[in-house]
């Protein structure tokens, strides 16, 4: 009888970067960050209450204003510590208060390998198309923020100490979620969970923080239609593992929501704000209308820009930590130009100057176009150039599943044996 043939391995592409590297020392630089995380809560609370920035919008209704002449009682109310450690925030302006506003977000790195084990250690949730922002709520309010400080929204939440109505325990109390407002539906999607009635969150792995999303909106009314006391509905996003069936639910199971691509989260991951390679973003065009090559009017320009960050020293480079340098700018050009250090810079890039060399992507020329839109708080990570130049498929994706499967099968055989 001839022997049964082994089961072909799918191919599997193999790693063009230094992703997996980082996610590992990621993961070991979390535990030296635990002390901290209570202090980081309050001072996160009380900067979204008290720091002034200019509305998102231009018009708010009666409700809004009545919690706007309230502010001034319900800044006194919060705790003197809280006040000290917003008190750099508050006093920050411009783009400073933007990109500090923006570094208290965790901020996924594009794919630019499929991570070992994506089967076992990841989750994945199709994103919600719409504006990212800071949702906290205390003292009988609820305000929201976008990523660069400006407040969204000021209204009354079924959140726990959301409204007037609704104030339980310690008027202070606060709690903090990382939100998407989507707008065809009013609904803010809760992406993650940094602190819920004074606890902090931000030293539990994603994994936990993902299932108190569920648990503890489920015990409010924060779900339900909009009403006098509850003026836009909340919602927790559907989370999957990430195995074959998980990835096809995201990938092209029906949301209630516009999609924007998929969101991979690594499941030991705290809540890291800034950008990290323990949280993934991945897109193409069958799950996002903008996928990575396309403008904000989803079409394929002639070439592709990328903004960077000018240091002291002429170079411009990423948002990474650390920076990858992509080339400098001569003193006189900054000079004439009239450019200062911190500055972010748009460059075009013409794909046939670009090398892949160590794990980094290398730049031959890059032609200044100018300065990117006043909103906008930093520089491209290294990834999103990576990922643009040399994107992953779906195909990639599926192929690291099912490889990752047939590994545990093996050592499943092996510990029988």
């Amino acid at each position: 009888m001839a022997p049964t043939p082994e089961p072909r391995r799918p191919y599997k592409r193999p790693a063009i970067s230094d992703q997996q590297r980082r996610r590992e020392l990621a993961l070991q630089a979390q535990s030296a960050r635990r002390a901290d995380a209570q202090a980081r809560a309050r001072a996160l609370a009380t900067s979204l209450l008290t720091t002034r920035a200019p509305t998102a919008a231009t018009s708010r209704d009666e409700e809004e204003e009545e919690y706007e002449h309230e502010e001034e009682e319900e800044e006194r109310e919060l705790t003197a510590s809280g006040v000290a450690a917003a008190a750099a925030a508050s006093r920050l302006r411009g783009s400073e208060a933007r990109r500090w506003f923006a570094r208290q977000v965790m901020l996924p790195e594009w794919m630019v390998d499929a991570p070992p084990h994506l089967a076992t250690d990841w989750h994945v949730f199709a994103r919600p198309s719409g504006k990212r922002c800071l949702v906290v709520s205390s003292n009988g309010m609820t305000i929201s923020r976008v990523r660069n400080g400006s407040i969204l929204h000021r209204f009354p939440s079924a959140l726990p100490n959301g409204s007037k109505r609704d104030i339980s325990g310690p008027a202070s109390s606060y709690s903090i979620l990382d939100c998407i407002f989507h707008e065809p539906d009013e609904t803010y999607y809760i992406i993650d969970m940094i602190c819920w009635r004074g606890y902090s969150l931000y030293d539990c792995t994603a994994e936990f923080r993902f299932f108190w999303v569920n648990s503890k909106i489920a015990e409010t009314s924060a779900g339900d239609p909009p009403s006098t006391y509850h003026r836009y509905r909340f919602s927790a996003l559907p989370v999957y593992e990430c195995t074959l069936e998980g990835l096809q639910a995201a990938y092209s199971g029906s949301m209630p929501y516009v999609k924007d691509g998929l969101v991979f989260y690594n499941k030991h991951a705290h809540y890291q704000a800034g950008i990290t390679p323990l949280a993934l973003v991945w897109k193409d065009e069958t799950c996002s209308q903008y996928v990575i090559d396309t403008n904000n009017k989803g079409e394929i320009p002639s070439e592709q820009h990328l903004v960077l960050e000018l240091l002291e020293d002429g170079k411009v480079v990423t948002s990474d930590d650390p920076h990858v340098v992509f080339g400098s700018l001569d003193s006189a050009f900054i000079q004439t130009s009239n450019l200062r250090p911190g500055n972010l810079l748009r460059f075009a890039v013409r794909d046939e100057s670009v090398k892949l060399m160590d794990g980094k992507m290398h730049i031959g020329q890059l032609q200044f176009v100018g300065k990117p839109n006043r909103a906008r708080a930093f520089a491209d990570s290294h990834s999103k150039y990576a990922a643009r130049h040399v994107p992953l498929r779906i195909e990639d994706l599926v192929a690291s599943i099912q490889s990752n499967n047939m590994e545990v099968e093996s050592t499943d055989v092996e510990m029988q044996d």
